[in-house]
């Protein structure tokens, strides 16, 4: 249960510096996505208790506002230190509840951690400016405020690094927050508020309200419409981004969206195979392929396409599959009944169409939500998994002959998170940076991610960046002064 993981591990929602139960009581359990067992259950809230969230907020902001940057980054430095000194808690409970394994559930405590440090020195770099006059008795003087009362919905895949991801610039900036993080790993979430409790941050500055599956659409209604909220942040589906954003526009509010990938990872033949390879099994297989950057459509050129093809379904079949505690694993479940369904579709759909299994295609003898690591051959761009997320440990490949071949097909998604490329060619590496139609591009690495890079998408993966300097750019409004001046006395 989860008092052998974290005793200090709250259960209840947080709201105004107080841990609340549902306003009727209900709870929903939490479970083990290895074997299915509860480990707890946490409020299942609604709108009522989140627009009392949203009141907490609105009451502390002025005084977090008008705290010195100083004071709220020394707040944030705290939080950062207590995360990373309870970082194999926070991380067992993580993968309890989530799933992948905990080597990879470390790494994301130490992530989420860097958001919190890193912001915590950017909010005091918010700087504005004074710019030339446009008439003599005339001053212009720009500055930047905290948007305000902010909201953030964020996914199961990384469930404490998006917290901090969205939580930490809002804060640094002086905004309050009130989080809805998702159904299948809440725990993580008010772990980590109860470490900003612990770390000083004043009651209603964080707030986190939890419910069940069938509650989180009134919760995001409410954070949409009503009018203290000034900006809201999502993680998650572009269907779901879309019905937020609409809801966003009638009420005029700031909106930044993450939203899903159909990230090329693309081979040519002059790249070096083995960092190729091993790319491609980071990039694919890291959290069981449930990642929005995850390596969707592999293209390898014609000449060594047989081999990276082979090497890779060698490989994957090489990869160790089970409970994330156990030593050794390298893949662990997947999130859910519905994410294992969407799998098998798009594998049987890809093989109806021509593609070759060459590895895995199947649910694991573990049972559960365990899936074997699958690798296919020969897809093309009229199959589900060309066009749509698969978010599962499926490796799709297909070759390509020439340069402009291969961008074309990259760029034929609606989407644009990652994409990646491996070459030696040092002209080709600017051509595709820039030909490329997705927000971040890997050149020979499969590893992306980072608190000191802007982490964002363009058409359909959406818009706003996280993380770096640009991350706390969308958290403030530009505010312009325009200050008139007498002349001394005596002079006309």
């Amino acid at each position: 249960m989860l008092t052998d993981v974290a005793p200090w591990t709250p259960t209840d929602a947080y709201v105004g510096g107080d841990w609340v139960e549902a306003d009727e009581g209900r709870r929903f359990a939490v479970t083990n996505k290895a074997t299915g067992e509860v480990i707890g259950e946490v409020p299942s809230m609604t709108a009522v208790e989140t627009r009392r969230a949203i009141e907490a907020a609105e009451a502390a902001l002025p005084a977090w506002r008008a705290r010195t940057a100083a004071q709220r980054a020394e707040i944030l430095q705290r939080w950062a230190a207590l995360m990373l000194k309870q970082r194999d808690e926070l991380a067992r409970l993580l993968t309890l509840e989530q799933g992948k394994p905990l080597a990879e559930s470390q790494a994301e405590i130490a992530y989420a951690a860097s958001f919190l440090q890193w912001f915590a020195e950017e909010g005091r770099r918010i700087y504005g400016d004074i710019i030339p006059p446009h008439q003599p008795d005339k001053r212009i003087m720009v500055f930047k405020q905290g948007i305000g009362v902010a909201c953030g919905i964020t996914p199961w895949n990384f469930p404490s690094a998006m917290v901090t991801r969205k939580a930490a610039p809002a804060l640094a900036a002086g905004c309050t927050f009130v989080l809805k993080p998702a159904e299948y790993t809440p725990l993580s979430a008010l772990a980590v508020a109860a470490l900003g409790e612990q770390a000083g941050v004043p009651g209603g500055v964080f707030n986190v309200v939890t419910c069940d599956k069938a509650g989180a659409a009134e919760i995001g209604a409410e954070m949409t419409s009503n009018p203290v909220v000034r900006k809201v942040a999502f993680t998650g589906s572009t269907a779901t981004g879309k019905i937020l954003m609409k809801q966003c526009a009638e009420h005029m509010k700031r909106i930044s969206l993450e939203l899903g990938g159909n990230a090329p990872f693309i081979v040519f033949d002059d790249a070096d195979f083995a960092a190729a390879l091993e790319g491609a099994l980071i990039c694919k297989f890291r959290n069981s392929g449930q990642t929005c950057i995850s390596a969707n459509r592999i293209f390898v050129q014609r000449g060594i396409h047989a081999r990276f093809a082979a090497a890779l379904a060698e490989r994957a079949a090489d990869l160790t599959v089970g409970s994330g505690l156990e030593s050794g694993v390298q893949q662990g479940p997947l999130i859910s009944p519905d994410a294992v369904a969407k799998v098998e579709r798009h594998i049987a759909d890809a093989q109806a169409r021509g593609a070759r299994l060459l590895t895995g295609g199947r649910r694991h003898t573990l049972g559960g939500t365990f899936f074997e690591p699958t690798v296919l051959d020969g897809i093309d761009q009229e199959m589900e998994l060309s066009s749509a997320e698969t978010f599962g440990p499926v490796a799709a490949l297909r070759p390509f002959d020439n340069e402009d071949e291969v961008i074309r097909l990259a760029n034929d998604t609606p989407y644009g998170l990652a994409a990646y490329v491996y070459t030696e060619n040092n002209s080709r590496v600017w051509r595709l940076s820039e030909a490329l139609e997705s927000g971040i591009v890997g050149m020979n690495t499969g590893l992306i991610s980072t608190e000191v890079a802007p982490f964002g998408g363009m058409k359909h993966s959406g818009f706003g960046r996280e993380g770096s300097k640009y991350g706390i750019e969308d958290w403030v409004e530009v505010k312009y002064v325009c200050v008139g001046i007498r002349p001394a006395e005596g002079e006309a």
